[in-house]
């Protein structure tokens, strides 16, 4: 019997073996190189659409998730790293060098930033420039803001699991593969959308196909997902912590 070559896996051993075959005229695939999708959920085998309606399922099911990266929007470069669930989400948000921290509880927002970032939105909103006292209150706070109020609309989306992820995750365009490739140490298959102009999504081929990895169209930003499923304490914070000003924020 013929000795195995030391350091020659046992897989390598039998791929030779198949391959050999084929020299008697048995036709066989992949000889010389290794299944990309071997041992995976499958879903690289699919096409990109059918991918694609497998990743949106699959984190419209998810009962949480978080998100961390950019997001272009308005001409606006935002900053992100939410955790989010079906009850509402929390997380940070930097824009134009000023950073906040949102919180929502089922309908109730709130929001804490620095004094320099309450200064900032009421000189947008028709004050004198420089800190206020309004500010300096406000600073460290959490501020309940009123659902009535535009800043609610404007920040609640960051908030919004199920809002969120469907004006993020669809690719705009002509479907496609851009093949396998790897993500934080998890193998991933690529689609496309319009050759990758059109956005790219990065799918899971570990368990569940989740998203992994989302570069928006006309790069407009680029979204890490991970904790898939993994739940968070969500609560709203202790009134001492809190200023409800009401009808509507000072700033607006």
């Amino acid at each position: 019997m013929t000795a195995i070559p030391q350091g020659l896996t046992r897989r390598a051993v039998t791929v030779a073996a198949m391959c050999a075959l084929a020299v008697t005229g048995t036709a066989l695939t992949g000889c010389g190189s290794e299944d990309p999708d071997a041992g995976t959920n499958g879903v690289g085998k699919l096409s990109a659409a059918a991918i694609q309606a497998k990743a949106k399922k699959a984190a419209g099911t998810a009962s949480a998730v978080r998100l961390s990266g950019t997001v272009v929007s308005g001409g606006t470069t935002y900053t992100l790293d939410m955790r989010l669930k079906s009850g509402g989400g929390t997380g940070s948000v930097t824009s134009k060098g000023a950073g906040f921290h949102l919180l929502r509880v089922g309908e109730h927002l709130f929001l804490k930033a620095d004094a320099a970032f309450w200064a900032h939105e009421d000189r947008k909103g028709g004050g004198k420039p420089g800190g206020t006292a309004a500010a300096d209150k406000l600073e460290g706070m959490y501020v309940k803001v009123p659902t009535g109020d535009p800043a609610y609309k404007r920040f609640s989306g960051f908030t919004d699991k199920d809002v969120l992820l469907d004006g993020l995750l669809g690719l705009h365009g002509a479907l496609g593969k851009d093949g396998h490739h790897e993500q934080s140490g998890v193998p991933t298959i690529r689609i496309t959308g319009d050759k990758g102009s059109g956005g790219t999504l990065d799918v899971s081929l570990r368990g569940t196909p989740y998203p992994v990895l989302l570069g928006r169209a006309g790069n407009a930003g680029t979204l890490r997902m991970t904790d898939w499923g993994k739940d968070f304490k969500l609560a709203e914070p202790a009134r001492k912590d809190t200023v409800d000003y009401g009808q509507q924020l000072p700033s607006s």
